[in-house]
C-alpha cells in the first residue's frame, strides 16, 4: 500500500532522499481527518461536557419533530369555523312559489265566460278536468316545472295570446304527459272555446260599429232661405 502514496521516483534524487507523497491519492484513499487523541480539549465555562466537532458533524440527523415555524398556518377563527362547518337547515325557499289559486281562478273565470256560448256538456267536462287539476295540485302530485308553466299559460290566456297559450299546452303534453294527461285536455278545450268567444265578440263589435256609422246623421245640412 505504500506505493500508492508515493510519487514515482526521480532518478536525479539521491538514494537517501525522503519520498514525495501524492496529495490526490491521499484524498481518494483517505477519509475525513480525525481529531488527534493527544490533543486536549478545553473544558467549557458552564461546566457542561462538550462534544467533539467530529462527532457532531458525523452523527445521524435528529429524529424529533422539527421546530415550530413562525409562518405556520394558524387555525381559523372560531366564528368562521362554525359558519363553514355548520350547514344551514332546510330553510324556506325565498322565491315566490306558484299558488294554486293564482292559476285556478283565471281558468274558472274563463269557463264562466264561455257558459251560455258553449254547450253545457262541453262546459261540464272542462269543469271536471279543472277539478282534477286542483286535486293533483293540492295533493303535491305536480312538479315545480308544471306549476310554473301553468302560471305562464294562464297569463297568456288572460292576455288573449292564444297561440302562446297553446304552445305552452303542447310543451306540457310533451315533457310532462304523465302528470298533465288527465286534465290538460280540458285546459286545451278551454283555450279553444275562449278563442272562439273572443273572435265572436270582436266580430260583433265591428258589426255594431259599422252599423252605427251607417245610421249616423250627416252634419252640415243647410236650410233653404
Amino acid at each position: 500500500m505504500a506505493e500508492l502514496y508515493v510519487k514515482p521516483g526521480n532518478k536525479e534524487r539521491g538514494w537517501n532522499d525522503p519520498p514525495q507523497f501524492s496529495y490526490g491519492l491521499q484524498t481518494l484513499a483517505g477519509g475525513p481527518k480525525r481529531t488527534p487523541l493527544t490533543k486536549r480539549i478545553a473544558a467549557p465555562q458552564d461546566g457542561s461536557p462538550r462534544v467533539p466537532a467530529s462527532q457532531t458533524s458525523q452523527g445521524p440527523p435528529p429524529m424529533g419533530p422539527p421546530p415550530p415555524s413562525s409562518q405556520a398556518s394558524r387555525p381559523p377563527p372560531v366564528g368562521s369555523y362554525l359558519a363553514s362547518s355548520v350547514k344551514p337547515a332546510n330553510l324556506p325557499v325565498m322565491e315566490s312559489e306558484t299558488l294554486l289559486e293564482d292559476v285556478l281562478k283565471p281558468l274558472k273565470e274563463a269557463l264562466e265566460d264561455c257558459r251560455g256560448h258553449t254547450k253545457k256538456q262541453v262546459c261540464d267536462d272542462i269543469s271536471r278536468r279543472l277539478a282534477l287539476l286542483q286535486e293533483q295540485w293540492a295533493g303535491g302530485k305536480l312538479s315545480v316545472s308544471v306549476k310554473k308553466r301553468m302560471a305562464l299559460l294562464v297569463q297568456e290566456l288572460s292576455s288573449h295570446q292564444w297561440d302562446a297559450a297553446d304552445n305552452i299546452h303542447c310543451s306540457l303534453m310533451v315533457d310532462h304527459v304523465t302528470e298533465v294527461s288527465q286534465w290538460m285536455v280540458g285546459v286545451k278545450r278551454l283555450i279553444a272555446e275562449k278563442r272562439n268567444l273572443s273572435s265572436e265578440e270582436e266580430a260583433n263589435e265591428e258589426t255594431s260599429t259599422a252599423t252605427a256609422e251607417e245610421f249616423q246623421t250627416v252634419p252640415g245640412v243647410q236650410e233653404a232661405p
